[in-house]
């Protein structure tokens, strides 16, 4: 195959807010769970019928306490939309409430994309996950000469680069450009050799973006337009600022102010390494994703890509104690291509999540069940990021746990809250720099 060499350019790397989790090394390593091996399942109906039912009184107690700006939230079982909700607003100082086609940044959900078009690619036989990425891209030097000549697509999109976690991220939050960080890489001291620990990465993992115009000639995001967002029908799905802010319907940032939350302008930094963190998208658009990620779309992403992308990579062991619910839920957790791998309950749980400032973003699904969830919010609240576990227990039938501390988990649902509140909860919201 010949290669098309592309000298630092990110052409068309139009990028988006960015996600930034811990990295850890290579701890003792629990058997990687197997993802795709056990048959179909399906969720006993009134399980989930109660499930949707505690869902629904959740959210009318998060809005009561006033914990979000504004709120999206999808459950999807086999392959359809079980149950919808959105609350609060898109923009608190023009009283616009969110709706299922309000466009959310991504954040680090984003990576998922980058590894689906990826896979679309190997598929097509225009890439390798073994491809060398110095064989590609000319600039591309790790410190070490051994690790720059073995680091592959696999290493970058697997978090396995060796590199110290979140290298170079706060200089993007400086607003230095991508292209003179990938330019340094060789100036970091290696954490581990290449291949052989974790550290999550958002400027390293975005040469696939370089990668992909090297190898096709053609610009990422517009591959990930044709390839991934069309054919599912991700109708409002885009990359960059500029088509965050032209979407009919778009969720501004808020942050904690006097009074309640306070809208502000979207910040560019993490735009700029726009596969690892460039993606807006809606509530509509990601019931599609998350239908497609759990196999209801082989047209699109056939059961070998999913099986590819969701084999368990590299342990993860710092993720077991993260949270309270990964203390007590987790027992297994590793990365594989833009997803995270957990044994969640003793079941294999696909997820991901995101956040960069005045956003947050979760999915995960059970691929035994084809069972799922996905939540958008436009504030930096955490309390949100509680609801997803508690609805997974309810699926699996787990003891009930207040992971989202709401204060109290009543039997039955109460009057709904006024759908759209400005206030802020109680306790002050703490500031989310990027993390996923």
């Amino acid at each position: 195959m010949q290669l098309r060499t592309l000298s630092l350019l990110t052409a068309g790397l139009l990028g988006l807010a960015g996600p930034v989790p811990s990295a850890s090394a290579n701890g003792a390593a629990a058997a990687a769970p197997a993802v795709h091996a056990a048959s179909r399942a399906s969720l006993p109906a009134e399980r989930v019928e109660q499930t949707l039912s505690n869902y629904r009184q959740w959210l009318e107690q998060l809005d009561q306490k006033h914990a979000v700006a504004g709120l999206a939230t999808a459950v999807v079982v086999n392959d359809k939309v079980v149950f919808e909700r959105t609350l609060g607003y898109a923009d608190t100082g023009k009283n616009e409430p969110v709706t299922a086609d309000t466009v959310f940044r991504l954040a680090s959900l984003s990576k998922a994309f980058a590894t689906a078009l990826a896979a679309v690619l190997v598929s097509d036989g225009k890439l390798d996950w073994n491809t060398r990425l110095v064989n590609v891209l000319p600039f591309f030097k790790l410190k070490s000469v051994p690790d720059t000549e073995q680091a592959t697509v696999h290493d970058i999109l697997g978090q396995r680069l060796g590199l110290p976690r979140n290298t170079y991220d706060s200089m993007l939050e400086g607003d230095v450009p991508y292209e003179e960080l990938v330019r340094k890489l060789d100036e970091v001291d290696m954490a581990c050799g290449v291949g052989q620990c974790y550290g999550y990465q958002n400027v390293a993992f975005s040469l696939i973006g370089d990668v992909v115009y090297a190898m096709t000639g053609n610009f990422f995001y517009r591959q990930v337009d044709e390839r991934i967002f069309y054919p599912l029908g991700m109708k409002t799905a885009s990359y960059g600022r500029d088509a965050l802010e032209s979407s009919k319907s778009w969720a501004r940032p808020h942050r904690p102010g006097r009074g309640g939350w306070v809208p502000f302008e979207p910040k560019e930094n993490y735009y700029r390494v726009a596969p690892a963190a460039g993606v807006n998208a809606s509530l509509h658009d990601m019931e599609q994703w998350l239908i497609a990620q759990m196999g209801g779309r082989p047209d699109v992403l056939s059961p070998a890509m999913l099986e590819e992308l969701h084999e368990p990579g590299v342990t993860t062991p710092v993720e077991l104690h993260s949270s309270p619910w990964h203390r007590s839920r987790v027992t297994a957790a590793h990365y594989a291509l833009g997803w995270r791998v957990f044994q969640y309950g003793g079941e294999t749980l696909i997820y991901h999540a995101g956040a960069v400032e005045g956003y947050r973003t979760m999915i995960g699904f059970f691929p035994k069940y084809h069972a799922g969830v996905v939540t958008l919010w436009n504030s930096a609240n955490p309390t949100p990021s509680g609801l997803m576990p508690m609805v997974f227990d309810g699926l699996l039938g787990l003891p009930r746990v207040d992971w989202a501390d709401l204060g109290g988990l009543p039997a039955t649902a109460g009057k709904a809250a006024p759908a759209n509140r400005r206030a802020l909860p109680k306790s002050k919201a703490r500031r989310a720099r990027s993390r996923s």
